[in-house]
């Protein structure tokens, strides 16, 4: 009899919930024995653990978030607190956590790993920044969420002739930034990864306006730059009424997307497997379209790399 502990941590990202119901599941077709660990890291140091079953996950594929919550905690960082998430683990008797996150989330899963805890990471985050695999669960419907969103500020955008600069999430990754750029129709997007010049992209807004251009989408990945420091100097090197939206935490909520509900399904019953088979310590993802693991470790210092391609994309069909 496996005995299987699931918890999420770090930022929540649509579809976490989907790959919840496909773990339980999994493990209860296997035989197994599955435990939720509610609050992330922290719940499992307090011990904040049930026994779930098949009824645990119904109709909970299609709600965003996560039904087990999450947490940052920094008590789990210290010596204390990893011992003890470490005791807990041992009393409940687990064979392999499966985690669900994103960086710092396998960083803590690693921890575990170097105390003899067999843990397995499902990457989750909406800022798709984990080089080892192509695609986190959540990315895309964040994708989603940010095209929505740019639609809705062109059409005023275009009312009034404005200019307007999107700040969306990403932390030290412009994935988010480039996709939904591409997506969007963005004239200019600005990632962490590329320098940008201000003076070209005013001269791409005032080409627009020569051509009776109504609308000029510039987005901007967090941290980059002062978003509305950017847009004084546009307006200031265009005469372009330039306004500034920062969509926040909606682009992490609503509904997964089928690709993320897809994905989550298989990574999740992949986890699974592993645990059974008696491996552990890995991280789950997708390359080339296929499902793979790879040793967490190494996966967690994969640097991730810039899909130049889609980037240059953006900047030829902005002209």
């Amino acid at each position: 009899m496996k005995k299987i502990g699931i918890l999420s941590s770090g930022g929540d990202a649509p579809g976490m919930n989907a790959a919840i119901r496909s773990i339980v599941r999994s493990t209860i077709y296997n035989g197994g024995e599955i435990y939720g660990i509610y609050d992330g890291y922290k719940g499992l140091m307090e011990g904040a653990i049930e026994e779930m079953n098949v009824s645990s996950v119904a109709d909970i594929i299609h709600r965003g978030g996560t039904i087990l919550r999450t947490s940052r905690s920094k008590e789990f960082m210290t010596e204390d607190g990893l011992k003890r998430a470490v005791n807990v683990a041992k009393v409940y008797d687990l064979d392999g956590i499966i985690v669900i996150g994103g960086d710092g989330s396998g960083r803590g899963a690693l921890s575990l790993a170097k105390e003899g805890i067999k843990t397995f990471l499902i990457p989750s985050t909406i800022d798709n920044d984990l080089g080892y695999t192509d695609y986190t669960v959540g990315f895309m419907t964040a994708v989603e969420n940010v095209v929505d969103a740019i639609s809705k500020i062109r059409d005023t955008s275009g009312s009034h002739g404005r200019a307007n600069v999107i700040e969306v999430m990403g932390r030290r990754c412009g994935d988010l930034a480039i996709y939904s750029g591409l997506a969007g129709g963005a004239e200019s997007i600005i990632i962490p990864e590329m320098p940008y010049d201000l003076a070209q992209i005013s001269k791409t807004v005032l080409r627009g306006v020569r051509r009776g251009k109504k609308h000029h989408i510039i987005v901007l990945s967090e941290g980059v730059g002062n978003a509305y420091d950017i847009a004084k100097e546009v307006q200031e090197n265009t005469g372009v009424d330039t306004k500034v939206s920062v969509l926040g935490y909606i682009q992490r909520g609503g509904t997964p997307s089928s690709f993320d509900r897809i994905l989550a399904a298989n990574l999740g019953a992949r986890a699974v497997e592993l645990v059974f088979s008696g491996r552990g310590n890995m991280a789950i993802g997708t390359k080339d379209g296929a499902i793979m693991e790879m040793d967490l470790e190494e996966a967690l210092n994969t640097k991730k790399d810039l899909d130049g391609e889609v980037y240059n994309l953006v900047e030829r069909l902005s002209i």
